[in-house]
């Protein structure tokens, strides 16, 4: 082998380690593809969870809160919510939701403000839905504790 490293060298090192990991990542989104369906039960989607999720985009309630993880850290996780506050019953999380929705902003000094959205029973409805549908997503137990 040559002691010198020849622009022949680099070029044969790019290439061979673009292909490999374009393969690689070929491979990865395949698997993917084929495991999503056992784990983000699909089949359970429903009108009401899409009208959820419209409700969530529309007021960015993201924002605040994260789901599953993802979004900001000022609000409480709200992707076991269901669990959390409806104990897996949907009736009562609606219940829950209706409440909660009503009631804000809670006007308590010192603690952060959600505001009041305005929105009505139907849209809490489908955002309790859309809120019980993540919550059956198999996310490898995250939060890692109840309470988000």
């Amino acid at each position: 082998m040559s002691d010198t490293f020849t622009k022949g060298m680099a070029r044969n090192i790019y290439y061979g380690g673009s292909v490999f990991f374009l393969l690689l990542f070929a491979g990865l989104a395949m698997h993917t593809t084929r495991e999503m369906p056992k784990s983000d039960h699909r089949e359970n989607l429903t009108q009401a969870v899409v009208n959820g999720k419209a409700v969530w985009e529309d007021n960015n309630c993201i924002g605040c809160h994260t789901l599953i993880g993802e979004g900001a850290y000022y609000a409480p996780e709200l992707g076991n919510v269901f669990y959390r506050r409806g104990g897996g019953d949907l009736d009562a999380f609606k219940g829950f939701m209706q409440g909660w929705m009503k009631i804000q902003p809670l006007g308590i000094p010192g603690r952060r403000q959600m505001p009041q959205f305005n929105l009505t029973e139907q849209q809490v409805n489908d955002l309790a839905e859309f809120l019980k549908f993540t919550a059956e997503i198999d996310v490898n137990s995250w939060p890692p504790n109840i309470e988000g």
